[in-house]
């Protein structure tokens, strides 16, 4: 159990890619991980969302609005999935603010004990704030590869790319790639 005692956290949203999410939900466990699904309740205890496919339901009861420093820091690692959650999550009611997804994801950056995780369009989470890409090694979807070059990010043409604390995946269906480097990665800080 090449995690045990780690806990990672994965931002949800309707529109999830099931087999993703599904794969994470069950293979960083088998690792001994302790996995937190959390997402934007909107003052709500839980919601369940929907899956982009099957339109499976996965319900979610952790805010990630709410967590301070010392919780944040508690995590080995956040991830932010692929397909339309990071879109869905960076909804904000004041264009003048920043969504609160990105907010968290720029609070996990600034821990390098954190190791960060971004898959495929996951990486729409970083428009608001391309400082955290700027001049690092990254992968992404492949529709994707002008945003990541105007986020000031250095494209890298391979699944998977590990730039120091932040690992990078091309698509969901890399992502048992994507968390074998994940795992592979933490396994190491043990």
């Amino acid at each position: 159990m090449k995690l045990k005692g780690k806990k990672i956290g994965i931002l949800l949203e309707s529109d999830f890619y099931e087999h993703e999410i599904w794969y994470y939900h069950y293979r960083f466990p088998e690792e001994g991980a302790e996995v937190h699904f959390m997402s934007r309740l909107w003052g709500q205890p839980s919601i369940t969302f929907k899956g982009h496919e099957y339109h499976a339901p996965f319900e979610c009861s952790e805010s990630f609005e709410h967590i301070d420093d010392e919780t944040l820091r508690s995590f080995a690692a956040i991830i932010v999935p692929s397909g339309i959650v990071s879109d869905r999550l960076r909804y904000v009611e004041d264009i003048h603010q920043l969504p609160p997804a990105t907010i968290f994801l720029k609070r996990a950056f600034a821990e390098p004990s954190i190791l960060k995780g971004i898959i495929c369009h996951g990486m729409w989470l970083v428009a608001p704030a391309r400082e955290l890409v700027k001049g690092r090694s990254v992968t992404c979807h492949n529709n994707l590869h002008g945003d990541i070059e105007s986020y000031g990010a250095i494209y890298q043409d391979q699944d998977v790319v590990v730039d120091g604390d932040l690992v990078t995946g091309r698509t969901g269906a890399h992502a048992h790639l994507f968390a074998s480097k994940i795992i592979e990665i933490l396994g190491q800080s043990s």
